[in-house]
């Protein structure tokens, strides 16, 4: 970054800002294989450009190069080479580091070439930054030795001995002992001691805002800026030093291109042919697996402390190219998963800032709002802009002295300056009109399947046990409309007199009662679905404080009002436009409950599907789409009136969830899909959802848009919402549960800058109806190393990234299409990263990946396995496909990758033993791969995925266990799709139902039920749990072995 313009001279003992920035590449001479010219969108050769030697190399699994049965066996690590080293002696200097004092090695000991400046230094010739060198194996180190290519640009050796450096380091402060990165299954080794050096420490000042470079040898008498930040570790490791994640360099900043060591240290799988074996040869034991759940990127948040916390902001990677040629060679999603009202640990969080009439301070060219990484000068009295480096004037309220390192006095009472998340309480301009009252309109289904499933009733009941827990008392505002081929209109405003109207296609009757007060709600009927009319739009709805007493008894009677009902129809379009017209004063959130299929007025839908022929056929995509492009217009109206809808879908039928779904896909709702409803089984789900829906923290009338540095911009989104702009989402009613995916692009061919900053700003309304803008600031680094951006790789966003990309690809394509384009993409991957190690190591068999991406094959797998990518017509029906569609469309990263590859855990040894606790279950049990072979027969099991818990009896299980859990001799119930799970008088099921309550606590967005199924039940078995096994081969699907096997021979085939 470049200094600032208007910087006024202080005293001349005053360090500087320099003016080379940390982040400054490598030159051109030192990366003599980077090609000169940008390629766009093209597919790198397969020599590809030489990488920068690295220490942390890639983790491999070594596979045969035939796919005959090998026999298995476990390889050590390549032994580290001896290389001599050679540095030339440093005096004592403020400037850039330089080479510790080399010597010559001992007999049997390692030798490593010394760290290198990463910034163009006059005494040492450039250094090739080629890639890892073939492993040596040299005798003695007294002979004559081959030099590598670091070492040949540097002197001879001095005769001081260089102590040998752990090649891989921990990203956590202390330095593991192990060098080796082993897998699941396989041993690690343990590395050589390390005597640390500690860096140097820089005698100049840390600088808030912008990642400033550290000052040069000779600086300038000029006041450094503000800041309130620390510097962040650099992004790779120095050859032979710390790690990457924690090591600095006196007197320089992080740098980006750094250099690789000369060794790479493989975790690898040795197998060997058995001749005449049909076995793969590869142990799926050793395969990595996510067995720990979703793990955030706490190495970015230690580098960058500033940033928002991960929960609200996921890169894709933390490492942004730096030009097109580079991005075209990434072949993964490049951009970020935004959760912007993620709940957060109690103690952390969001601050809220209220500037009062000063108003919020924000930069006047691209509006961003301030935050830590913006750097104040000229005395404080400017700031300029981190996004687009616009100078700003500090107006006199907001005005705070500098101190002599530049930092505001009052840092520590500014959170928008220390914090990365802040809500800054907005003014009057932000306020397109004045902020409504939280509403929640209800549309109700009350069709003859709804009353007989029980629905009916368990609707009005939790909506009333919610009612003293709505948000926004004593504003809350409330209002029923209930359908089936007629409408149903309620008037329950507590006045001094009521209107009764009868409205039909042949006459009208009308007529007004008067009381003293309205204690009883009144229904108006409308029959005429052509032409939608509103009786008294003021009465409908209702302050939920001043009329409590009349809703409570509506909901009261609600079930038996239509108790004997057996109308089938239902005339959801017509009800639909009705509560539009009732709700569009004030927005809000409507909530439907449908059990029928559409079938009278504008709207209805038909039966779907039932053409097999159709499937596997270019036009299979049409039945995932709607129908009737009704409902698409409808959710356009809506969101134009802030009005957000839940659609919440039950039948033992086809309901068409493609097109129901449409409205909430629009107006920042969800689906809640609950197929074959029956309130005897699925009662507790229901009361759990519907009331953590009505009472958790909405953001109403919300607006959404993401800001980022020069040269990046956002060019795709993924969620429920409505582009209202180019880049503004429109969000009538978002909460805690819902996140969003985007992709980003560059819009110049080379990036200038060195660091590139993300800002999320989110304007919404509270429940209290105050008008408040929440924002996340996030910074990341620009490199020009393609394995940087590997190394930096998160798994989860990539996938959460992957899924919404496939999902929509299902919309115009065949599901086959959409699987093979998630295969493609990450084979593509994995033969880039091939590419940067195939010409220094004889890899062969091996399929090597960035320790960062281990599990993206596995994820990969299960992803097409999903509900809504998997297989075909045989195996998931159209409405549940298209509800788990809608459904992981807004997932947040950690439940995303919790649906694909769930918990499998063991549980009978802790439920037999006495003095175990509920938080003892770890030492009892860890989670298990999901694949049959890990089913015991003498066991229990839980399989949960975050929506269902599948408890699984092994046949041989102790009876005594099963008795006690189930009340009832297992042997002789051979069919538990009929048994409940309850609490019995026994030790054993009080801790199988605490167990239970544990893991739904620690997962409160949805309720799981429980399945009880025994080993050998079928067809149950299979349905409940194998077909969720995603390891196994299971319909003609791959298991994981057969998955990296064909992964490894597409990646041979064109490497």
């Amino acid at each position: 970054m470049q200094p600032m313009g208007n910087e006024k001279p202080g005293p001349p003992n005053f360090p500087g800002r320099p003016a080379i920035s940390p982040f400054a590449a490598a030159p051109q001479t030192a990366m003599p294989f980077l090609s000169s010219g940008a390629v766009v969108r093209s597919e790198a050769p397969g020599y590809g450009v030489a990488p920068p030697v690295r220490f942390n190399g890639p983790s491999v699994l070594t596979l045969p190069s035939s796919y005959v049965s090998p026999n298995v066996g476990f390889n050590q690590p390549f032994p580290t080479p001896h290389f001599p080293s050679s540095a030339q002696p440093v005096p004592p200097s403020r400037g850039p580091p330089s080479a510790p004092r080399p010597v010559q090695p001992s007999a049997g000991q390692q030798v490593l070439p010394p760290p290198v400046s990463f910034h163009s230094q006059p005494q040492f010739p450039s250094v090739p930054m080629g890639p890892p060198p073939q492993i040596l194996n040299l005798a003695t180190p007294t002979g004559n030795f081959p030099q590598s290519p670091l070492e040949s640009s540097f002197p001879a050796p001095r005769p001081t001995p260089l102590p040998s450096w752990s090649p891989l380091e921990s990203s956590s402060p202390a330095a593991r002992p192990s060098l080796q990165q082993s897998f699941h299954g396989y041993p690690g080794r343990q590395g050589n001691t390390v005597t640390q050096v500690p860096p140097a420490q820089s005698p100049f000042p840390t600088h808030q805002g912008s990642y400033i470079p550290a000052p040069p040898a000779q600086s300038p008498p000029f006041l450094a800026h503000q800041g309130g930040y620390a510097p962040p570790p650099p992004l790779a490791a120095t050859v032979g030093l710390n790690s990457r994640d924690q090591m600095q360099h006196p007197g320089t900043g992080p740098p980006v291109g750094s250099l690789q060591g000369l060794v790479e240290e493989f975790s690898f799988l040795s197998l060997g042919s058995a001749p005449g074996s049909i076995d793969p040869g590869l142990d799926s034991k050793a395969l990595p697996r996510p067995l720990d759940g979703d793990v955030e990127p706490n190495s970015f948040t230690e580098m960058y402390p500033l940033n928002c916390n991960p929960r609200y902001l996921r890169l894709t990677t933390s490492a942004i190219p730096n030009s097109q040629s580079l991005l075209s060679r990434w072949h993964l999603p490049l951009g970020a998963v935004v959760h912007p009202l993620a709940e957060a640990p109690h103690g952390e969080e969001v601050p809220v800032v209220n500037f009062g009439p000063v108003g919020i301070i924000r930069c006047r060219r691209c509006r961003a709002y301030v935050n830590p990484y913006v750097t104040f000068t000229d005395g404080g009295r400017k700031w300029r802009c981190n996004i687009c480096a616009l100078l700003n004037d500090v107006s006199g309220e907001y005005f705070s002295h500098l101190d002599v390192t530049g930092r505001r006095i009052d840092l520590d009472q500014r959170p928008e300056l220390t914090k990365g998340s802040v809500e800054f309480v907005a003014p009057t301009e932000n306020m397109v009109r004045p902020p409504m009252p939280p509403l929640y309109f209800f549309l109700i289904d009350v069709s003859l399947s709804a009353v007989r499933s029980g629905m009916l009733e368990i609707v009005a009941q939790t909506i009333k046990s919610c009612l003293d827990d709505l948000p926004g008392f004593p504003r809350t505002q409330i209002g029923f409309l209930t359908f089936d081929s007629t409408l149903h209109f309620y008037n329950m405003k507590a006045s001094d007199s009521f209107d009764y109207l009868l409205y039909g296609k042949i006459a009208y009757l009308f007529f007004t009662i008067r009381i003293s007060s309205l204690t009883q709600p009144q229904m108006m009927v409308v029959s005429d679905l052509d032409n939608i009319f509103v009786p008294l739009p003021d009465d409908l709805l209702v302050n939920l404080s001043e009329s409590r007493s009349v809703v409570d008894v509506f909901l009261d009677s609600l079930p038996s009002m239509f108790h004997d009902n057996g109308n089938v129809e239902s005339a959801f379009g017509p009800a639909l436009k009705a509560a539009s017209m009732i709700m569009r004063q004030l927005g809000g959130k409507l909530l439907i409950f449908q059990s029928t299929l559409p079938s009278l007025g504008v709207g209805r839908l038909k039966l779907r599907g039932d053409d097999l022929r159709i499937y596997g056929t270019d036009k299979e995509y049409a039945l995932r789409i709607p129908e009737d492009p009704f409902y698409k217009q409808m959710a356009a109206d809506l969101t134009k009136f802030q009005i957000g809808v839940n659609v919440y879908a039950f039948s033992d039928k086809y309901t068409d969830i493609a097109s129901l779904g449409t409205l909430a896909k629009y107006t920042g709702g969800q689906v809640c899909y609950y197929p074959s409803f029956q309130s005897a089984n699925h009662n507790e789900k229901l009361r759990y959802e519907l009331a953590r829906d009505l009472t958790r923290e909405t953001a109403w009338e919300a607006v959404m848009r993401i800001r980022c540095g020069k040269g990046v911009r956002f060019t795709t989104y993924h969620g429920h919402f409505m582009l209202r702009s180019a880049d503004l989402l429109a969000l009538p009613a978002v909460d805690c549960d819902k996140a969003f995916a985007v992709q980003l692009s560059l819009e110049d061919t080379l990036l200038t800058t060195q660091t590139v900053y993300f800002q999320v700003a989110l304007l919404y309304t509270s429940s209290s109806g105050e008008r408040r803008i929440r924002v996340h600031t996030a910074a990341a680094p620009v490199v020009a190393d393609l394995g940087e951006m590997y190394r930096r790789a998160d798994t989860g966003a990539i996938v959460s990234l992957f899924s919404r990309l496939a999902i929509e690809k299902t919309l115009y394509q065949k599901l086959e299409d959409a699987r093979h384009s998630v295969q493609l993409r990450i084979v593509k991957a994995l033969r880039e990263y091939r590419n940067l190690y195939a010409v220094q190591h004889r890899l062969g068999g091996r399929m090597i990946y960035p320790e960062s991406l281990k599990f993206l094959p596995l994820y990969g797998l299960a992803l097409c396995k999903s509900m809504p990518l998997r297989g075909g017509y045989a195996d998931a029906q159209i409405d549940e496909r298209g509800a788990a569609g809608y459904t992981m469309m807004t997932l947040p990263v950690k439940m995303l990758l919790k649906l694909l590859y769930p918990s499998l855990i063991r549980i009978d040894e802790y439920l037999v033993k006495a003095s175990a606790k509920v938080d003892e279950l770890g030492n009892f049990s860890k989670r298990l791969p999901l694949a049959a072979a890990s089913l015991d027969p003498k066991g229990l099991y839980i399989y949960d995925d975050g929506y269902r818990f599948i408890i699984w009896f092994g046949r041989m299980l102790s009876p005594d266990i099963a008795t006690n859990l189930i009340g009832i001799d297992l042997s002789g119930f051979p069919d538990l799709s009929k048994v409940s799970l309850c609490e019995h008088d026994n030790e054993v099921s009080r801790k199988l139902m605490g167990l239970l309550k544990k893991f739904r606590e620690s997962q409160p967005s949805f309720y799981q039920l429980c399945h009880l199924v025994r080993q050998g039940e079928q067809p149950r078995e299979g349905l409940l749990l194998f077909a969720n096994l995603v390891e196994d081969q299971i319909g003609g699907t791959s298991g994981y072995v057969d998955w990296i096997l064909q992964m490894h021979r597409q990646v041979q085939q064109s490497a």
